[in-house]
């Protein structure tokens, strides 16, 4: 690279952060994102950051986003700048800044070309100002389509501490634009359990409701559950989310105890610990795990059928107790020989089971599309309410063992623990 190029990038580069470092001055609702990373991780994606009061004092939030998790860390002013300056100049080529309606993009190519393009965008009060998708990398258009729909009622409100604290929302209560996939996320997720709470006996029933969620992560959907839960219902509940990531076990608690919220905990674990744990015995009225990988989910559903639980919501994923198992049984042979048919087969298969075992155990059980999350584009939900009155186990039972015998499956995990094998 040439002196003249390696010159115009410090140049350019002091600009983009003098502009940060006078917009965390001001104490503006900044929101900054780095993206094109070329550094030694390859499991990271991108960054953003954000200033957020934490015990008093303000700093700037980092948000490190790999394929599968997050990692969160909450720098000083003057550090973060640091922080910034190192990962511009070893490990990001892409940074955009967005300060009320001024947005500032600073590129470095290939070739070692450095761009710094600033711009005013005139937006309607309240409404989420949407960054360029070669830096938001959302599948969709989603912050626009919420902008559009800003009258659709929400069973949540974009004031709630906890989105800002999690980075969905800025200091003003907007929207971020890459988190608007979240946000719809987490809002169908409590339109779901809204629904199955209506179909249960749990709003009349006394005392202290419990809930476990597996696979909690950084807690979008524990924290929604819970403020949904006590706030907008009223009712005295604890929530407990498991996690096994040592760290967003840690950020979740602390961001539980910076907002003063009660009566949530997370804590390490997983649902394989859990089940087998003298805590299991545990009586819970509401069971949830997302992205349960293969027979998590069945441990899962488990979980919950022996806690007693009203409400059991699992997000299965990686179907692959049930495929080594198949027979391609005439006259469907001819299609099953395709690989590909036959894994959606096994899919089918495994969670029409469950479905089934739901029904025999005393649930009335939906299957259904749901959003897809992070960690895969798995988007099937499995959903079940506890039926008011006792069932006859019998014929559905007969019709598992007639399935299990056309296509020649002689074991599947939840059968095998219901059973007590």
């Amino acid at each position: 690279m040439s002196a003249t190029l390696r010159r115009t990038i410090i140049e350019e580069r002091s600009r983009f952060l003098a502009l940060l470092a006078d917009g965390l001055r001001r104490g503006a609702p900044i929101r900054l994102v780095l993206a094109k990373y070329h550094g030694d991780e390859p499991e990271l994606v991108r960054l953003q950051a954000r200033p957020v009061a934490i015990r008093g004092e303000t700093r700037l939030s980092f948000v490190y986003s790999y394929r599968t998790r997050d990692v969160t860390s909450n720098l000083p002013f003057p550090e973060a700048l640091q922080r910034v300056e190192q990962l511009l100049r070893h490990d990001f080529r892409r940074a955009h800044l967005i300060d009320g309606d001024r947005q500032t993009q600073l590129t470095v190519t290939r070739r070692g070309k450095a761009l710094l393009r600033t711009e005013t965008q005139a937006s309607d009060a309240g409404d989420p100002v949407k960054a360029p998708d070669a830096v938001q990398e959302t599948p969709d258009d989603e912050a626009a389509h919420l902008a559009h729909n800003r009258s659709k009622r929400r069973l949540l409100s974009m004031d709630r501490p906890f989105l800002q604290a999690l980075g969905v929302t800025d200091r003003h209560h907007h929207l971020i634009p890459t988190m608007a996939r979240k946000w719809k996320q987490i809002n169908r997720f409590i339109e779901v359990f809204s629904d199955a709470w209506k179909a249960s006996s749990l709003g009349a029933r006394p005392g202290t409701l419990r809930t476990i969620d597996f696979g909690s992560g950084k807690g979008y959907l524990t924290f929604a559950l819970h403020d949904y839960l006590r706030d907008h219902l009223g009712v005295d509940a604890l929530v407990c989310g498991v996690e096994l990531r040592a760290d967003l076990v840690k950020f979740c608690n602390e961001t539980t105890s910076a907002l003063g919220i009660e009566g949530l905990q997370f804590r390490q674990g997983d649902i394989a610990s859990h089940h087998e744990s003298p805590s299991s015995d545990e009586r819970f009225d509401v069971i949830i795990a997302l992205h349960a990988c293969d027979t998590a989910t069945d441990d899962a559903i488990h979980q919950g059928i022996r806690a007693g639980a009203e409400i059991i919501m699992c997000a299965p994923c990686c179907h692959k107790q049930v495929r080594p198992q198949l027979l391609s049984p005439h006259p469907l042979r001819p299609i099953l020989q395709h690989g590909v048919h036959l894994g959606q087969e096994a899919e089918m298969l495994t969670d029409g089971l469950r479905a089934l075992l739901l029904e025999a155990a005393g649930y009335d059980t939906r299957v259904f599309e749901f959003i897809s999350l992070e960690h895969t584009s798995k988007n099937k939900m499995i959903l079940a309410v506890k039926h008011p009155v006792p069932r006859d186990a019998a014929p559905v039972l007969a019709q598992i063992h007639e399935i299990k015998a056309f296509y020649g499956i002689r074991e599947q995990r939840l059968e095998s623990l219901l059973q007590g094998h």
